[in-house]
């Protein structure tokens, strides 16, 4: 099948790494994986940080004549594709090109990672709001990423059309790190967290974990920290810089091994999807102390490949990595259980077929929608 592809959200070309960019790639590599040719039909990017009718409006035009323009090259070229793929869609990053060009062309249109804020029907983000959910009433299939997003979409989604599609990743690379022989967990226990320092959740989440690790000054650990941006200088100085290993930005291609030389990966997760992190970290024998937030216990399972605390929890959060300290063993159990885990739920062979299966839908109730259409 030819797939047209957008990620509103975030294009895959985008300078900056991200769980939204990985996500959107493994999509792509997933689609080809599973026997479907992939073209990216825009990098077109509709998201913008702040709401207001006349910025909306702005990129709406904007949007529709980006349509316009992929109307014409499709036309020339002869070249119209099956199917309209979005990749993460809501009120803040609304897709106007997909369903035009659906429409005019007769495809299926299909969106992956779709959420809902229904709080955000009126005021600053009304428009986008309104987009999005016209996009979601349009396309022949929707998923979300996590249970907690489809419940918010029932409301505008039809059963038959709405489905969880959890998220996956390439294990491999991550699974080769891991087969690399290391000795049994033992004090102090080596400790990762991987995140970009942004001003915005990801600053608060570093500021949780130092809240945390300053209960367990007297135990014994060593962190490493991953991770670079604008906030450098002030999370870097939430941690005792003598316990502290810092490594930068690390390229996507030189993480497996980090993760799989540390015993623990701990990340609190605040208002993240699912975070992205604790596939890769499981995926290469590591279990995880984890907030328990949105999507995250979709991906980790409490008590067997993790532990998870309610989200923005410093003291539940110390709680958890002290159980550990106190018995070390359990970091072995935990990354064992961690790497069957991804093997079994979230590989990439995995999300090749649900994504194919979804897909497949799609065009099912396109047909079924043309021929009541037409009743």
């Amino acid at each position: 099948m030819k797939i047209a592809f957008t990620a509103p959200m975030k294009p895959l070309d985008h300078p900056l790494p991200s769980g939204d960019r990985t996500m959107g790639r493994l999509i792509v590599r997933a689609l080809e994986h599973a026997g479907h040719e992939v073209e990216v039909a825009t990098t077109f990017r509709s998201w913008c940080r702040d709401g207001g009718e006349a910025q909306q409006a702005g990129i709406r035009r904007r949007a529709l004549a980006e349509a316009d323009k992929i109307e014409r090259d499709w036309t020339d070229r002869g070249n119209r594709p099956d199917l309209f793929l979005t990749y993460h869609l809501y009120h803040k990053a609304p897709d106007w090109i997909g369903p035009a060009l659906a429409d005019r062309f007769g495809l299926p249109y299909a969106v992956v990672e779709a959420s809902r804020a229904p709080k955000r029907q009126t005021g600053d983000w009304s428009l986008g709001f309104a987009a999005a959910d016209e996009a979601l009433l349009r396309a022949d299939a929707v998923a979300a990423i996590q249970n907690a997003d489809a419940e918010c979409l029932r409301a505008v989604v039809s059963p038959e059309k709405l489905q969880v599609l959890l998220p996956f990743l390439d294990e491999a690379p991550f699974q080769s790190a891991s087969d690399v022989p290391k000795p049994l967990t033992a004090l102090p226990l080596k400790l990762l967290a991987v995140g970009m320092f942004r001003d915005d959740v990801k600053t608060r989440s570093y500021e949780l974990l130092a809240q945390a690790l300053a209960q367990l000054q007297n135990d014994a650990w060593r962190l490493t920290i991953v991770g670079d941006g604008p906030n450098r200088d002030h999370v870097l100085a939430l941690f005792p810089p003598e316990r502290v290993d810092w490594l930068g930005a690390v390229a996507p291609d030189h993480l497996p091994p980090v993760y799989a030389r540390h015993d623990l990966v701990v990340w609190p997760a605040l208002r993240e999807a699912f975070g992205f992190v604790f596939l890769e970290a499981q995926a290469a024998g590591v279990g995880v102390i984890a907030g328990d937030t949105f999507g995250v216990p979709d991906i980790v399972e409490n008590g067997v490949t993790g532990l998870l605390s309610p989200e923005g929890d410093a003291d539940a959060f110390a709680a958890n990595m002290k159980r550990v300290l106190e018995e070390p063993a359990m970091a072995d159990r935990l990354g064992h259980a961690a790497r069957g885990h991804i093997a079994e739920h979230h590989s990439l062979a995995g999300g090749a077929a649900r994504l194919d299966a979804f897909i497949k839908k799609a065009v099912r109730n396109h047909a079924a929608r043309q021929d009541a259409d037409t009743a």
